[in-house]
């Protein structure tokens, strides 16, 4: 498969096909932003306030001065909780002016309490520093504390917890978009209809979403009720047609042996192992006698339930008989018009030589579920054992994807060339 250039359409369409890598990315973000934000709760401030006397030094001098080391030496002893020394204690004050003779001094701690503790010390440390005969030049400073700091304010926990978990939320984002990008592009896995197709050099017939059936009872219901939408019967039409013309006999019923189909899938794709039922489902609906076989499966495991609801099958369908394969079990149904045989082998190592030999060959893929590696080695054991593979069928195409496939062109009736009419044209002459 070529290598697609980069786009922002295909890149969309990666990160929509890897919805849960960002939805993990997001959520381990926000996870962890929010941890965090708990771990180191916000910081609370408090603020006191120191008269200065106007013929003072200028208020410039007192912010150097009130968080000089002297100042926060004799600070430190009246702090509750103490704190670890002098350079802790600068990291959570500042000094401003307030007006040319009011200082604030502001203090951070992670609780009030504590805020309050730390700038009410260095206020008073401040002001005592000030008064003494310490103070720069000798000279006592009458200053005042003129207001203590009573209150802490701050942002509340939540929103605290709210802003750093969305920090983790846009981080986990940006990651995921690269992980699911760098995912995407490693990803060999064919979705397109035209990577299908080029896998192996043939077309897709038909493009459809298919039913999940968990368990025996979906299955039944499947079998009993199928019933495609008006643009997906146009299509599974079309592919009878193709098979037709490609060999297979859906009006002929006087020939006693009939025409079949394999529809086959893999064991790594769940989802195409519908594809078969669903073609044989369709095909009794249009009153054509149909029979479904269910051959065995490379993983017994894989076609279990289907196995299981097809062999307990009562029939609510006249033109529709099932039967399941097997070593010990019926054959195949005689006296049907067409019968699709549904075949599941193994990607790896797919071993045709033990299904039926059918009419035509088809190969089943759901959309991301199928390399072209493991196509190829189904269309080379499959060409090795006798038989081509004449059309694919692809389950749940990506709705992004606006190829083709390479839809195959049903050959055009014969008709008639207009011919020169002789004769009229001399009378009206005439």
């Amino acid at each position: 498969m070529s290598q697609q250039p980069m786009n922002l359409r295909r890149a969309l369409s990666m990160l929509r096909r890897q919805k849960t890598v960002l939805g993990v990315a997001v959520g381990l973000g926000l996870i962890g932003g929010a941890a965090f934000g708990s771990i180191n709760p916000p910081a609370l401030s408090s603020q006191a306030l120191v008269l200065l006397p106007n013929n003072g030094p200028t208020i410039a001098t007192e912010v150097v001065i009130a968080t000089s080391d002297p100042v926060l030496a004799l600070a430190l002893p009246n702090i509750d909780p103490p704190q670890s020394g002098i350079v802790a204690l600068r990291h959570e004050i500042s000094a401003s002016s307030v007006s040319p003779n009011i200082l604030a001094i502001s203090a951070q701690s992670s609780s009030g309490a504590g805020a309050e503790s730390i700038a009410n010390a260095v206020a008073n440390s401040f002001v005592g520093y000030l008064n003494s005969s310490q103070s720069p030049g000798g000279v006592k400073i009458n200053a005042q504390l003129l207001q203590p700091a009573s209150t802490a304010s701050g942002p509340s926990p939540v929103t605290h917890r709210l802003v750093y978990g969305l920090a983790g939320a846009i981080a986990g984002l940006l990651v995921g978009l690269i992980a699911a990008l760098a995912r995407g592009l490693s990803d060999r896995r064919l979705r397109s209809r035209d990577d299908i197709a080029n896998a192996i050099g043939v077309p897709v017939l038909v493009s459809m979403p298919v039913s999940h059936a968990h368990n025996a009872q979906d299955w039944a219901k499947l079998l009993d009720s199928y019933e495609p939408g008006v643009v997906h019967a146009y299509r599974l039409r079309r592919t009878l047609q193709h098979l037709n013309v490609a060999g297979l006999n859906l009006t002929g019923t006087r020939d006693a042996a009939g025409s079949s189909v394999s529809v086959i899938s893999l064991t790594s794709d769940p989802a195409a192992l519908a594809l078969g039922p669903q073609l044989a489902v369709f095909a009794a609906s249009l009153g054509i006698p149909t029979a479904l076989a269910i051959g065995q499966a490379q993983d017994p495991n894989m076609a279990a339930a289907l196995r299981t609801a097809c062999a307990g099958w009562k029939g609510g369908r006249a033109s529709l008989r099932v039967t399941v394969l097997g070593e010990d079990g019926p054959g195949v149904p005689r006296g049907a018009a067409l019968t699709v045989v549904v075949d599941v082998v193994d990607g790896k190592s797919p071993q045709l030589a033990s299904t039926i030999r059918s009419t035509a060959t088809l190969i089943g893929v759901s959309a991301g579920g199928a390399t072209a590696e493991q196509l190829a080695r189904v269309a080379m054991n499959a060409a090795a054992d006798g038989r081509e593979v004449a059309g694919l069928l692809v389950a749940d195409p990506d709705p992004s994807d606006a190829t083709t496939g390479r839809i195959p062109q049903l050959p055009r009736l014969a008709s008639r060339m207009p011919t020169r009419v002789t004769g009229t044209t001399t009378e009206a002459r005439r």
